[in-house]
């Protein structure tokens, strides 16, 4: 056994005693937490200082590694104990990102595959919250019937959401992953699934399927496909297949898009690096007003948010999002292969990949693009009518063109792509959710 995988089981094992709390109350928890926290500053040198340590600790021989870690579950726990969040997302959450840890740290004794470790990793994360969050129902004398799927679905979307951080941060970084995992967990379960039991099973299997293809086919890096995977479970779950079906098809479409003539693109030096495949930062970019439009939606739909808005609103603000995304991808992939592009501003020629730049046909592509959303969307949702599909389509352009007029302006000197991606993306959903707003008030 290496000293990873040790280290890791020590953690793991002081991480069962989060069941405490559930178990003798939380004043019994906070003293068990004293006498470890305390514990681990007294360890300053020895074997179970060797044990423990992570290698940047032997600079001050400070468990800091394992100090923070106990911090984090501390402030998890305070969280828990104080607010509306279940004892059971704590229990879970910290379940989830200790046995995790072991598990991964096993499989990269035996492998250096990335897919394979983060698989691992997801796996045995999620069994570990399920073990937890239901564990300490049963302690609470919760019947488990009811939210079992829920429980899944908590675990799992925990569990992605640690593999993603791990993947960006640094591995010593799990007191963030434990925090971030946990607050995540918290808003998820204070709202309600728009799909059953089984629908929830299958939206684990489908979402995990089709991120595991975009890896393989090269559209998506493993932080991507991360990203894609627990972006397309919240939105089913959350919203339903309708919703994962317009954003399913701006990642596969925008996908497809990237390899358009890349030879070519190549050539020109405004290929998308790694061979096009996505990272995290491009996906959340492009999709994160996708999300936050669809927990608003399951907020609404709740009857959580002040003032108690139409959920609808939030329907096209997504769709509107989505639609810029589309038309933007489309519009930068399909019109960066011409040699005559012109900055938006002034539409003096400028070199093709300038920040800003458009040409007509990558102007065409975006109106296509966009276009694409708003027939989905009015195949798929009653509420989207030959007006409110006309909405998404003028939303999905507008956020195009803002997209266009941020980079020649902002970009790389105040912004980034994935923030210039951002803030086109709002644009294209408050403009869709605006225009909805209007026409019915005026109708």
């Amino acid at each position: 056994m290496t000293t990873s995988v040790r280290r890791a089981a020590v953690f793991a094992a002081l991480c069962t005693l989060s069941l405490v709390v559930p178990l003798f109350g939380p004043v019994v928890g906070a003293a068990v937490a004293a006498v470890t926290l305390l514990g681990a500053f007294a360890i300053t040198d020895g074997p179970l200082f060797d044990l423990l340590a992570y290698p940047g600790d032997y600079e001050d021989n400070r468990l800091y590694g394992l100090i923070t870690f106990v911090l984090a579950g501390i402030a998890l726990g305070l969280i828990a104990v104080t607010s509306s969040m279940s004892l059971a997302v704590f229990v879970g959450t910290v379940f989830l990102i200790g046995y995790g840890n072991v598990a991964e740290q096993i499989a990269r004794t035996r492998t250096d595959h990335d897919v394979v470790v983060v698989t691992v990793f997801c796996l045995a994360a999620t069994a570990a919250a399920v073990v937890g969050h239901a564990g300490t129902l049963a302690i609470e004398n919760v019947p488990l019937e009811t939210v079992a799927p829920t429980i899944v679905f908590l675990a799992a979307s925990g569990a992605l959401l640690a593999a993603l951080l791990r993947d960006v941060l640094l591995l010593y970084d799990d007191p963030v992953v434990m925090l971030s995992v946990g607050l995540l967990l918290w808003l998820l379960a204070e709202l309600e699934p728009a799909i059953g039991s089984l629908e929830i099973v299958a939206a684990i299997a489908v979402t995990i399927a089709l991120g595991y293809v975009s890896y393989a086919l090269d559209t998506a890096s493993v932080a991507g496909m991360l990203t894609g995977v627990l972006l397309g479970l919240v939105t089913i779950v959350l919203g339903g297949y309708g919703w994962f079906v317009v954003l399913i098809a701006f990642f596969a479409l925008g996908g497809l898009s990237t390899k358009f003539k890349y030879g070519r693109k190549e050539d020109l030096g405004v290929a998308e690096d790694n061979d096009g495949a996505r990272g995290s930062g491009n996906v959340l970019g492009n999709a994160a007003v996708a999300l936050v439009a669809v927990l608003g939606y399951a907020a609404s739909s709740a009857l959580l948010l002040p003032g108690n808005p139409d959920p609808g609103l939030f329907l096209f603000a997504f769709a509107g999002s989505v639609a810029t995304a589309m038309s933007d991808t489309f519009s930068s992939e399909i019109g960066s292969v011409f040699e005559t592009p012109r900055l938006i501003t002034t539409l003096e020629p400028v070199e093709p990949g300038t920040d800003g730049g458009v040409t007509w046909q990558g102007e065409v592509a975006g109106l296509v693009g966009a276009a694409i959303v708003a027939a989905i969307s009015y195949a798929l949702f009653p509420e989207v009518d030959a007006v409110g599909g006309a909405i998404i389509v003028a939303a999905g352009f507008i956020g195009m063109t803002v997209d266009s007029l941020l980079g020649a302006t902002l970009e790389g000197s105040v912004l980034g792509n994935q923030g210039v991606n951002f803030l086109a993306t709002l644009s294209g959903a408050l403009v869709c959710a605006v225009l909805v707003l209007a026409f019915a008030l005026l109708g």
